[in-house]
């Protein structure tokens, strides 16, 4: 029983084997998208880095603001690239994706040498992404500005297959880091 729930709330080292995408593909809600964008609307160049299948980049794109959108693996959307591997050092904009979990530090961490000063890296994340003592040199270092938590669920599901996976029983929010802000951390809530 108490495996079951760890399962529900997404936890990877409670899943059957099997039960997790291998590459941690898990899909936004692209109400994710546009909730960010009204509360942080002078993002410009996004690079969508986890692209998936392009349910946040499309959003992004709509609006005028996205710059490029790749992923590790071709899901007939964006360009193929490994984010990890500094191939490209330098991103002259924003960077925001829902990254792969179980690599989510490394994304925060390699997005914030990628940019500009005073650009941001904003990453979808479980609400429980605040809770780690491996995580607390990241937030003291380089606290985010803002995290954004989401009232109501909004969906990720495995594969980009909203039809089997339609809701959540895991809460999301947005953090956002402007990259060189050492203030305190303002939790605000969307939707």
């Amino acid at each position: 029983m108490k495996e079951s729930i760890f399962i529900n709330l997404g936890a990877s080292n409670h899943a059957k084997k099997g039960n997790r995408e291998e590459n941690d593909y898990y899909a936004t809600e692209p109400i994710a998208g546009h909730l960010l964008l009204e509360v942080e609307p002078d993002l410009s160049n996004i690079w969508e880095c986890a692209c998936g299948e392009g349910h946040l980049a499309q959003v992004f794109d709509e609006a005028g603001k996205l710059g490029k959108a790749t992923d590790l693996i071709n899901r007939g959307y964006g360009a193929v690239e490994d984010f990890l591997i500094n191939t490209e050092p330098y991103h002259n904009g924003d960077i925001v994706t829902n990254p792969p979990y179980k690599h989510a530090q490394a994304f925060v961490e390699n997005a914030l040498e990628r940019v500009d000063t005073g650009r941001y890296v904003c990453m979808f994340l479980r609400v429980l992404f605040l809770e780690s003592q491996s995580r607390k040199k990241l937030f003291t270092t380089q606290p985010p500005k803002t995290v954004y938590v989401s009232s109501s669920r909004i969906n990720c599901a495995k594969n980009g297959d909203f039809a089997t996976y339609d809701s959540s029983a895991v809460a999301y929010a947005w953090f956002v880091w402007q990259k060189g802000y050492k203030g305190e951390t303002i939790v605000k809530w969307i939707n």
